[in-house]
């Protein structure tokens, strides 16, 4: 056998025939998120403004985060010298999650590429993909990943799953790399028979990292591509997946992203002003094509929380979902952010704590 069929054929033969029954299942109604049948933060307001249907995230982009650059690896020890174990990392992962749901957040992106394991990164030497070079999925990284996404829907969370990451867009020779992982992705999510998944095409799809195909003038031929394949195999009210795409911090997203995407992702990266989150959100809605879908926030590096005013109230202010987004800046501790690797995945941290803090306010979650 060709050693290149070896990939596809062990995820193959990884993936049930018939996909397991499911608990959760995640829809979009007007606005409005929905899980199983009831909108989220049922009948909930926050200083007067509605939080019923928002889903309230955080990124968490390093679920199944490894490096197969061995050259690169040797970065990411723990701080009691240990090697980067990937498993652990998803072990830790999973066991952080009810603490997570406990607390109010429903829904966290995580992507089959990662994200910056240092937050930014100018270069990113690192090999972190659940995809080869021909677009084939990476039967760990998929073992990993449905580890964490049966766990969300053990707890009636979303998972706002990326596909790609600008970081690693660089791993594709071509656009038709592209579209194959995009057809083996979502080939496995719907195989697993997943209803709490919603699909973020491209992290910040307007990086120059990209193939032409996932960057924004081309976009929705990715968001439709995934819309058609999971036509009639999904088991929500659509009866297919749900799919967006996001751009870089304080960007608004055209028509070619607006109009074929179930609901719009932004990003307040760089944005310092609550006011231009709310004037972020007030333009979006603008935008032709725009036809209600729900506004989500899944990356957001400005905290405040403590502050009357800060990027996160000034998001559910405009009826707009909004996601923590932190990594361990310099001289912080291995507690501090939930991106940068090695990643602890508790509620530690003065950030992490703050955050979490205010979200069971905003949420009046408290399932103790």
């Amino acid at each position: 056998m060709p050693r290149a069929l070896l990939p596809a054929l062990l995820l193959l033969l990884a993936t049930p025939a018939l996909a397991v029954d499911r608990k959760t299942t995640v829809d979009i109604v007007g606005q409005s998120f929905h899980i199983n049948g009831q909108p989220t933060y049922a009948n909930r307001t926050f200083n007067g403004k509605k939080i019923e249907g928002l889903l309230m995230n955080s990124r968490m982009v390093q679920g199944v985060f490894d490096d197969l650059n061995p050259e690169t690896r040797a970065m990411w020890k723990y701080p009691d010298g240990a090697a980067f174990d990937a498993d652990r990392n998803t072990r830790e992962f999973v066991a952080a999650m009810p603490e997570w749901r406990k607390r109010g957040l429903l829904a966290f992106t995580i992507n089959f590429q990662g994200g910056s394991p240092q937050g930014y990164s100018k270069e990113q030497p690192w090999v972190n993909s659940a995809f080869t070079e021909s677009g084939a999925l990476r039967p760990e990284y998929a073992a990993r990943m449905e580890r964490i996404c049966d766990k969300a829907d053990d707890l009636g969370m979303a998972v706002i799953l990326g596909y790609f990451y600008f970081g690693q867009g660089k791993i594709f020779p071509d656009d038709a790399a592209c579209v194959a992982a995009t057809r083996n992705a979502t080939d496995w999510v719907i195989a697993k028979g997943y209803r709490n998944v919603l699909v973020e095409i491209a992290n910040e799809a307007n990086h120059a990292g990209y193939p032409d195909v996932i960057k924004p003038a081309r976009a929705g031929e990715l968001i439709k591509l995934v819309q058609d394949q999971s036509k009639g195999k999904v088991k929500n009210t659509a009866g297919r997946l749900y799919v967006s795409t996001s751009l870089t911090g304080g960007q608004v997203p055209g028509e070619s992203i607006v109009r074929p995407s179930d609901f719009i992702l932004l990003h307040g990266n760089g944005v310092a002003q609550p006011d231009r989150i709310r004037s972020m959100v007030q333009r979006t809605r603008k935008i032709a094509g725009y036809r209600d879908q729900p506004v989500v926030f899944n990356e957001d590096d400005h905290f405040d929380f403590d502050k009357p005013d800060n990027n996160m109230l000034a998001a559910v202010g405009e009826y707009a979902s909004w996601g923590y987004f932190d990594f361990r800046k310099k001289g912080e501790q291995f507690e501090d952010g939930y991106q940068s690797v090695p990643v602890d995945w508790g509620i530690t941290g003065a950030r992490k704590r703050a955050f979490f803090d205010l979200l069971q306010k905003v949420t009046g979650e408290n399932n103790n």
